[in-house]
């Protein structure tokens, strides 16, 4: 049958999001929020396009965005920032249609290369592999502690078991400022550029009560916050900060269980622990929560470039402007990162 491939103005497009919710495979990421934030934020342009068949009705999509900076060169994404992207489609024959639409514009553009965040094995579409990366999900339900406790590893239940003895407690965020706050020196001591505060405003903006934004208190004192996703029956962790000086008491541990538990008791099916770079710091963290470990099957579509590109801060190349970001003072970072973070998507 044949399928005609469009240009979708997703600014403003219900059919498109109604059928990411009803696609096995619809991640927060291939909603309209994600894109409405970018071209807000940052002013990439929206490539993405929708493959109809015969009678009109979405059978594929792929949300794809252009970015075109001295660091990256012209590439398309799907999608920006996002670790899961990549196409959605109904059948194989959708499948290559979009992906072959993807190359052809790809080429038209000048495009160094297409990046396509794959989330799962069958939106693969045969080009160059990228398997650095995997993702950590556990299947929640209603459970008490001793339950819950018993589906992680030893080491982190004996830390769980150690943050339950300090005085914390868990609310909703009133505002974005703790949490923002965090952010800014979590993201300097890791040596990474942070958002702009309204890259945050927008995505909560964007995607209404599908954002969550969560604190953890010491007492009175805010030891962690995250900004979750709540889609789908899955509750996603996507940034989260910890205060340095609560360490000592695990605050992460307690977040990830207080989430795990919450997230159990509220309805959901799965808790998603998101990305992480394989054998890294936070892979062997998430790896002892009783998760399963998915790796994410990401690809290339190399057009002028000749290699997969390799902008992670785990890349050697990097090392040295890592080290001097991380001295920087705090009110520098807080001034440069916004402006530098829109050159790594």
């Amino acid at each position: 049958m044949p399928i005609r491939i469009e240009r979708i103005n997703t600014a403003a497009s219900a059919e498109w999001d109604s059928y990411v919710d009803a696609h096995a495979g619809g991640t927060p990421f291939h909603l309209t929020a994600w894109g409405k934030t970018l071209r807000e934020v940052f002013g990439y342009t929206d490539r993405s396009m929708a493959a109809r068949g015969t009678d009109g009705r979405i059978e594929g999509v792929l949300p794809l965005f252009e970015v075109d900076n001295f660091m990256t060169g012209r590439v398309l994404i799907s999608s920006p920032f996002a670790v899961y992207g990549g196409i959605l489609a109904d059948s194989s024959e959708v499948l290559d249609a979009l992906g072959a639409e993807a190359r052809r514009l790809g080429e038209e553009r000048g495009a160094q290369y297409i990046e396509l965040r794959n989330c799962r094995e069958e939106q693969r579409i045969g080009a160059t592999p990228v398997d650095r990366y995997a993702t950590f999900v556990q299947h929640v339900s209603p459970m008490t502690d001793e339950e819950l406790l018993a589906t992680v590893s030893k080491k982190t239940r004996n830390m769980v078991r150690k943050a339950l003895k300090s005085p914390f407690s868990a609310r909703p965020a009133a505002s974005m400022d703790t949490f923002y706050a965090l952010m800014c020196h979590n993201y300097r001591r890791l040596g990474t550029p942070i958002f702009p505060r309204r890259f945050f405003d927008s995505l909560a903006r964007n995607y209404g009560a599908a954002v969550d934004l969560r604190e953890i208190l010491v007492e009175d004192k805010v030891a962690a916050a995250a900004f979750n996703f709540l889609y789908k029956g899955s509750m996603h962790t996507y940034y989260a900060a910890s205060a340095p000086e609560f360490l000592n008491l695990a605050p992460n541990n307690f977040m990830y269980f207080e989430f795990l538990r919450w997230s159990g008791q509220n309805g959901f099916q799965e808790f998603d622990f998101g990305r992480s770079k394989k054998e890294s710091g936070t892979w062997e963290f998430k790896r002892h929560w009783g998760t399963t470990i998915r790796e994410l099957p990401y690809e290339v579509v190399l057009i002028r470039r000749k290699d997969p590109p390799n902008f992670s801060p785990k890349n050697p190349k990097f090392e040295a402007v890592i080290a001097v970001w991380q001295r920087l003072p705090l009110f520098v970072t807080k001034l440069l990162g916004p402006r530098l973070i829109g050159l790594f998507p």
